[in-house]
């Protein structure tokens, strides 16, 4: 099946819809673009090179939504992470299958794990809480590698934080068990309810972003204020030939 897809800044970011996204495997590897991504990946080459690579590249954000329209012409929705997740669940769950969360606190998963029993009960989960630090041993990449084989999951989830989530599953992909990998960073703790998600006004009118700014100030203002301006800067460049 030909994946539907519109080139926005040398990125090949899928241009259907999130209903009709294509599920099937083996190592489907869904990831998400947006301003803060992209600027990143300008200097973070193994992540550029996981984005590029990426089954899947959907657009997280306005601002890749704003670029497909004065880039290409295009009109494409906007696919966050958390909008990956619920289709994924539903879809799981309809169809009596499998998933496995990789990522986040021990706390944080088994608050996952109660709620998707109560909300999903025909899905069967696996989870595993890797250790917190900036770098993976080689005996951490393979138990994290036996945990999720062990359960083989339909889909499985990684959240730990962009670029570390996407250079992982690049990194591994071809050992993993797995139909489809959806690197989905915050939604862990959205889903679980440690962080409240912004209600959906604000994602409706596209200022989900300036909710989760005012929210945690000191983490985000950088990755608003500063990495989605370049962001536009290169878009004019591209648009204008500069």
């Amino acid at each position: 099946m030909t994946i539907p897809v519109v080139e926005i800044l040398d990125y090949k970011v899928y241009s259907g819809l999130l209903a009709e996204m294509p599920l099937s495997g083996p190592c489907t590897v869904i990831n998400t673009l947006n301003a803060y991504s992209y600027v990143v990946a300008k200097k973070d080459i193994p992540f550029r090179k996981a984005l590029k690579s990426s089954t899947i590249l959907v657009a997280d954000g306005f601002p890749v939504v704003m670029a497909a329209k004065l880039l290409r012409g295009e009109k494409i929705q906007k696919i966050a992470g958390a909008d990956i997740f619920y289709h994924l669940i539903d879809y799981l769950n309809k169809n009596s299958l499998t998933c496995f969360f990789l990522g986040s606190s021990p706390s944080t998963l088994l608050k996952i794990k109660d709620k998707l029993a109560l909300e999903c009960p025909h899905i069967r989960a696996g989870f595993y809480s890797p250790p917190y630090k900036n770098d993976f041993t080689e005996a951490d990449n393979i138990k994290m590698i036996e945990e999720i084989n062990r359960v083989s999951p339909d889909v499985l989830f990684v959240g730990m934080t962009a670029p570390k989530q996407e250079k992982w599953v690049h990194a591994h992909c071809g050992s993993i068990k797995a139909s489809v990998i959806a690197s989905i960073g915050a939604v862990f703790d959205f889903y679980a309810q440690t962080k409240p998600r912004p209600s959906a006004f604000w994602i409706q009118v596209n200022l989900e972003w300036f909710i989760r700014l005012v929210r945690e100030p000191k983490r985000l203002w950088k990755r608003y204020l500063v990495y989605s301006p370049i962001f536009f800067i290169d878009v004019f460049r591209k648009k204008t030939g500069i």
